[in-house]
C-alpha cells in the first residue's frame, strides 16, 4: 500500500497533500521549499507552534490574519509589542486565541532579535538522505530537531520542542520528507 495520493489532477502528493485545496497548494508550492530569510523563518516557527495541538489546515486557513495581527512576523515590530497588543491579539477572533502562544510569539521575536535566525536554523541541517518510502519512515523528532530545540531555547526561544522544531525543518527545506515517488521537486535536486 502506497502513502501517496493521487489528486483530481493526477499529480502524485504525498498522503496529506492532495485534498482540500489548501493542502494542495501548500504541499506543491512551498511545504519542503528551503527558506532562509530570518522573518520568514520566524513566520513559519510561530506558525508551528501555533498549530500545536490543532489541525494544520486550521493554520494555513488563518494565515493572512495572522500576518494582518504579527505585522508580517516582522521580527523587530513583533519584538515590541506589549500589552495592549497582546489584549489585542487575544481579541481577534482570527487567529487562535492562546496566551501562551500569542506570549511566545513575542518573545520569541525578542530572542530572533538577538540572532541571525536562518544562519542557526540552517547549521542543524542535516544532511541530504533518500526520500522516505512511507509516512511511518517519518520520525516526529530526530537528533539534529532534539539539538535544535535545546539551543533555541538556551536562547531565550519558547514553545519550541523538538517536535515543532522537526516540524519547522520540513516545512523549511532542511529536511526532505516529501514520499518517494511524490512529484514535488527535491530541495537538493539540481535547478
Amino acid at each position: 500500500m502506497s502513502d501517496l495520493v493521487t489528486g483530481a489532477d493526477g499529480v502524485p502528493r504525498c498522503w496529506w497533500g492532495a485534498d482540500p485545496p489548501d493542502y494542495a497548494a501548500y504541499h506543491d508550492d512551498e511545504w519542503g521549499r528551503p527558506v532562509h530569510e530570518d522573518r520568514a523563518l520566524f513566520e513559519k516557527l510561530c506558525l508551528e507552534a501555533f498549530q500545536s495541538g490543532l489541525s494544520w489546515l486550521t493554520i494555513l486557513r488563518k494565515r493572512e490574519r495572522f500576518r494582518a495581527a504579527f505585522a508580517n512576523f516582522e521580527i523587530e515590530r513583533v519584538a515590541r509589542f506589549g500589552d495592549a497588543d497582546v489584549a489585542r491579539l487575544l481579541a481577534d477572533a482570527g487567529i487562535v486565541r492562546n496566551r501562551a502562544k500569542i506570549d511566545a510569539t513575542i518573545a520569541n521575536a525578542r530572542a530572533a532579535s538577538d540572532v541571525a535566525l536562518g544562519e542557526l536554523i540552517w547549521s542543524f541541517a542535516p544532511a541530504p538522505r533518500p526520500r522516505p518510502a512511507t509516512r511511518a519512515q517519518i520520525a516526529p523528532v530526530t537528533p539534529e530537531s532534539t539539538a535544535l530545540a535545546k539551543e533555541l531555547k538556551r536562547r531565550g526561544f519558547t514553545f519550541v520542542g523538538p517536535t515543532t522544531a522537526y516540524a519547522l525543518m520540513q516545512a523549511c527545506g532542511l529536511v526532505d520528507d516529501h514520499l518517494e515517488g511524490c512529484a514535488a521537486p527535491s530541495p537538493w535536486a539540481p535547478a
